[in-house]
């Protein structure tokens, strides 16, 4: 019996940035290479909403590792947030 974990999976080059890249390209259509990094950088978010609450929701009350990653493709900026175990996400109104 091997002790290769069965839940090892190859990561496509892919850190938090690749991952977000990679979802807005296929969101817009385009080529990954036509995505570009305006920033990223580690935040710590103040509670579970990663900076991205949305209405009518509750979240964690409490400080929360993360990142916040800005994509550009056609001139227009989007916002990524990622945090604890939540990979990185689209937040179309971010709050920081």
């Amino acid at each position: 019996m091997s002790s290769t974990p069965t839940s090892e999976t190859p990561a496509p080059a892919s850190g938090p940035v690749e991952q977000a890249k990679a979802d807005l390209a296929k969101r817009l259509g385009v080529e990954a290479a036509q995505v570009t990094v305006v920033s990223s950088s580690e935040v710590t978010w103040p509670d579970g909403s990663l900076g991205c609450p949305e209405p009518g929701m509750n979240y964690t009350q409490a400080l929360v590792p993360g990142s916040r990653i800005i994509l550009e493709s056609a001139g227009k900026q989007y916002h990524y947030h990622s945090g604890g175990s939540r990979p990185p996400f689209l937040c179309t109104n971010p709050q920081r």
